[in-house]
């Protein structure tokens, strides 16, 4: 790319790249993740205060010449993601976004693009467990890859339910009704998603239907689970976005894999999922997502191609280097705080 570095804000991505053109550039980067033409950078995490972290995860995609990486804060009640571009050519900065939206797509897409390939092809009961901030967006993607008729969702608080089911009958044509439990939520669901920032797991593989799928994408903490051990047993396939990422930061897989580390053997990635076409099996499936950098330049990627296409984005100012400044000390004083002079 040799067009001038952008600028992209929140509203510039959401106007460039829905979620339906998302889960389609997420399943084409995953297949070149399986031909090993990406490089996936794995996430660093630093936790601080009472719920606050720190992240950065990067990637590169060597063919298309591009890569890098995504940091953000979040406090426990506030996050700010942005997302940095560079051309792998020249090292140039290609474009700065802003990550919110971003964020929220690549999160939502890869649950669209793992249920499309998991899931039964008509299923159409789906259970939401959890109303949070992504809530929204998971729903939607699978209401993108699967023919819904019914959703049940359930979280704790009943004025936040309430005020979700309102608005997603809203936005959905199908039913979309409000339990008043996890349990009651999950009963002979097709699909169940988990995207919650439970401490204590609360779903059992016992509650999970024959044949359902699952996405659990809320516990990306260390600190967080949302599913008990037995639903490793009750899943006849194990997904992952990434094993290293659940190796590192998920608590179901650490102390899944703590028990016996040969069970890793036993994990797929859903990048070799995509790239084999193979049909989807009869028993439990279930993904895990933990978010990774190749997610992210996928639908960065896109973003950046149709702001260029369509002249959207702030030019930023050409990167030009500069010389460091330096004082050299004269007195002691200047070293020390006394009087006396070299």
């Amino acid at each position: 790319m040799t067009e001038k570095t952008i600028y992209l804000t929140e509203a510039d991505v959401a106007a460039l790249v829905d979620l339906n053109e998302a889960i389609d550039a997420l399943h084409a980067a995953l297949v070149l993740e399986a031909r090993s033409e990406t490089l996936n950078i794995p996430k660093s995490l630093g936790l601080f205060g009472a719920g606050g972290s720190l992240h950065s995860l990067g990637s590169a995609f060597p063919g298309r010449g591009l890569g890098g990486f995504k940091t953000w804060a979040n406090t426990g009640t506030a996050g700010v993601a942005m997302m940095v571009v560079f051309d792998l050519a020249s090292a140039r900065v290609v474009a700065i976004l802003e990550a919110g939206v971003l964020g929220q797509l690549r999160t939502a897409a890869i649950s669209g693009a793992a249920t499309r390939a998991l899931a039964v092809s008509m299923a159409s009961e789906m259970a939401l467990i959890g109303t949070g901030r992504q809530a929204m967006m998971q729903l939607a993607a699978v209401a993108a890859v699967r023919p819904l008729q019914r959703v049940r969702v359930f979280s704790p608080t009943p004025e936040k339910r309430r005020a979700f089911v309102d608005q997603a009958r809203e936005a959905f044509p199908f039913a979309v009704e409000e339990s008043g439990s996890a349990c009651a939520a999950v009963d002979g669901a097709d699909i169940v998603t988990l995207v919650t920032r439970a401490r204590e797991p609360f779903l059992a593989g016992e509650m999970l239907a024959p044949g359902a799928h699952l996405n659990a994408v809320g516990a990306i903490l260390p600190k967080n689970a949302e599913f008990s051990q037995d639903v490793f047993d009750a899943a006849e396939l194990i997904c992952v976005d990434s094993i290293a990422g659940v190796q590192e930061n998920s608590s179901e897989f650490r102390g899944w894999l703590d028990a016996d580390p040969q069970r890793a053997d036993g994990i797929v990635p859903l990048s070799e999922v995509l790239a084999s076409g193979s049909s989807r099996r009869g028993g439990v499936t279930l993904f895990k997502a933990m978010g990774m950098g190749i997610s992210d330049l996928a639908v960065a990627q896109l973003a950046i191609e149709r702001a260029h296409q369509r002249g959207i984005g702030m030019p930023m100012p050409d990167h030009k280097r500069s010389s460091v400044r330096w004082r050299v000390l004269e007195t002691a004083q200047d070293a020390t705080g006394g009087a006396q002079h070299v």
